[in-house]
């Protein structure tokens, strides 16, 4: 089944699902990609590195462009249920008042409080739980409210509007030699591996980056299929509980490798890139860990594209960083 969907995601598909998302009313921007020389980040000589801002998107995170590609495609005015630690949750809620449905956020208990209040103002439900019930709720909510599951990570449309995240990239950097994406159920991953290797650039290796303690992705690799496990990480928009079927099989075909980094080298990369005048969450500065800690091999003189891919956070959560 996952296979078979896996094959539906052709370069025809993707390019419309970008042009939903360009034309989306919920705002979806092109957001900047600099190069790394050009920002007050610690030089380095040995590539040459494009970071690609998310951090700057609408809601604050990439989230907005898989949500803007599934409300335009689902009935409007339903009653639909998620699960999220956060950014998803967000860009649901803004999407949900702005179509006028009913929406429920199921959240893990481990996900900032500040976030839960977020999410409420627009008018959406929350629901706080332990991470091992999350999809039990949703399965409740589903069955016994007759709501309307939209996955965060594991749903072929939403793919697809990640997936211009890709091509936005392809037009700054052509033939980028290295890319190197954050991963947790793997949406945005396999979106963005997806939309390169089908645009042509088959020779561009792209690396995905899990935390040592919500290594889903890089344990499904190993035992080759989609597997769970207790997550735990300070970065929790990376920590679902499994990775997800379609991103797997979209993984598996277009991502060279998943690579892991420790709670405290993101630590390290968001203080880092705070110092820098960029504000990025910990979830969204999984790729510049990896880029930093040296976990990404081959890099020397390679045009390397880094994505943030998100800046949701809030003044309590930074006191928990390094000066």
């Amino acid at each position: 089944m996952e296979e078979a969907a896996a094959d539906g995601v052709t370069l025809e598909l993707l390019r419309e699902a970008r042009e939903t998302v360009q034309s989306s009313p919920l705002g979806v921007i092109n957001t900047p990609m600099v190069p790394w020389c050009r920002t007050s980040l610690p030089p380095r000589t040995s590539c040459n590195i494009h970071i690609k801002l998310e951090n700057m998107q609408r809601t604050g995170s990439f989230k907005i462009r898989g949500v803007a590609n599934q409300f335009a495609r689902r009935q409007k005015g339903g009653h639909f249920v998620t699960m999220s630690a956060g950014n998803y949750g967000k860009s649901f809620a803004y999407a949900s008042r702005h179509y006028g449905t009913k929406g429920k956020v199921v959240m893990p208990e481990t996900a900032p409080a500040s976030r839960s209040t977020l999410i409420q103002s627009f008018g959406v439900e929350v629901e706080r739980v332990p991470t091992s019930c999350l999809m039990n709720v949703v399965n409740r909510c589903v069955k016994e409210e007759g709501m309307t599951f939209l996955h965060s990570y594991d749903d072929l449309d939403l793919i697809a509007g990640h997936a211009s995240l890709g091509m936005e990239i392809l037009e700054v950097v052509p033939e980028p030699d290295v890319v190197v994406v954050c991963c947790g159920g793997g949406g945005l991953l396999a979106g963005v591996a997806a939309a390169i290797k089908l645009s042509g650039s088959t020779g561009t290796r792209i690396y995905g980056v899990e935390p040592e303690g919500a290594c889903t992705m890089y344990r499904s690799y190993i035992e080759k299929k989609p597997v769970g496990m207790d997550t735990k990480s300070v970065a929790s928009g990376l920590a679902p509980p499994f990775a997800g079927s379609l991103p797997y099989e979209l993984c598996q075909r277009y991502v060279e490798q998943i690579v892991l980094v420790s709670d405290e080298e993101i630590r390290v990369a968001v203080s880092t890139l705070y110092r820098s005048g960029l504000v990025v969450e910990a979830s969204g500065a999984a790729a510049f860990a990896a880029i930093v800690s040296g976990k990404i091999p081959d890099m020397e003189g390679k045009n390397v594209v880094c994505i943030l891919s998100g800046g949701n956070i809030g003044k309590d959560e930074l006191a928990h960083f390094p000066d």
